[in-house]
């Protein structure tokens, strides 16, 4: 178990030498210069009941987004085999929503099942779950199952109040019960401290387990939404945040997740150097943009960087 006084004299420690501390972490336990690639479709998009401020799919924020739901099999395996094409090696299904409409449900096992026979690794996010769900999912053969914890337990109220962060918590030991991956993590430039990107690093590296995957965000301001306005986190501080849970959770892939669209490639090479390697690539992430296949392409090559293979290469 990592302490608050630990974590914290590591994100503290000079940049040079805390992004050198953690890219030798990384170094020693994942293949150096290799990115993994996932590519994230919204099956069921909008509607949400949940009052996340972040968030452009709540019924509770003034940005209105029409509810779509992709009901044919046939359209989201289109979509794998096309995310396998331009490189990814996961594909990621996400449905709006605080626990999964049956009806949905049914149609990503049916998808899980149908993905894993294109070679490829399946993650979900469907909000809450309860156990005959999870079975469900493992039996399917679900690889990932991502679940955020957003932000830190004492900042959390000021983000979402219509769920609490221990109930992301138990669904997340219930999806480890079974032994489905993890994949979580949160999002940064929400108006917290760096206290509070710390506490959020911290609860995730010692979980039961810590996530095989930890997604970090960059806050995307989307019009309408309650954090429109906030100002935008200090990259240096974002980079230290990567850094820290590399060190933290050394077994861990990093991704830098929604917002890299606004990131320079400097600052994408200066993550990937402190130990981020995993990317989502394709045109949307559920509802808001993300940077464009050519230019992450061309940036792996630029950076002498390659992407993971998929399971049948």
């Amino acid at each position: 178990m990592h302490t608050l006084e630990f974590a914290k004299d590591v994100f503290q420690t000079s940049f040079l030498e805390l992004i050198y501390q953690a890219h030798l972490v990384h170094i020693n336990h994942h293949i150096p210069n290799e990115i993994q690639a996932s590519t994230l479709l919204s099956v069921q998009t909008g509607g949400c009941s949940e009052d996340c401020a972040y968030c452009a799919q709540s019924i509770k924020n003034k940005k209105k987004i029409s509810k779509q739901i992709i009901t044919d099999l046939a359209l989201i395996i289109e979509s794998a085999k096309k995310a396998k094409s331009m490189g990814s090696s996961r594909f990621c299904m996400g449905t709006s929503g605080r626990t999964p409409n049956p009806q949905i449900f049914k149609i990503v096992c049916d998808a899980i099942k149908a993905v894993k026979e294109l070679g490829l690794e399946t993650c979900v996010t469907m909000g809450t779950l309860i156990e005959s769900q999870v079975i469900n999912l493992s039996e399917c053969g679900l690889d990932y199952y991502n679940h955020n914890v957003d932000t830190s337990p004492e900042y959390y109220n000021k983000v979402i109040t219509t769920r609490t962060i221990d109930e992301r918590i138990q669904t997340i030991n219930l999806l480890q019960k079974y032994d489905i991956k993890i994949c979580s993590g949160g999002i940064l430039g929400m108006g917290e401290t760096n206290d509070d990107r710390i506490k959020m690093l911290l609860l995730l590296a010692n979980l039961n387990e810590p996530p095989a995957s930890v997604s970090i965000n960059k806050l995307v301001k989307i019009p309408g939404t309650r954090l429109k306005n906030v100002p935008d986190i200090d990259p240096f501080d974002f980079v230290r945040c990567i850094a820290l849970a590399r060190i933290l959770m050394p077994n861990s892939v990093i991704r830098i997740s929604a917002g890299r669209e606004s990131m320079s490639d400097e600052l994408q090479a200066l993550c990937f150097f402190a130990g981020a390697s995993s990317i989502f690539i394709g045109e949307k992430l559920l509802t808001t943009t993300n940077s464009q296949t050519p230019r992450d392409l061309e940036l792996m090559q630029r950076l002498n960087l390659n992407l993971k293979k998929s399971c049948t290469e």
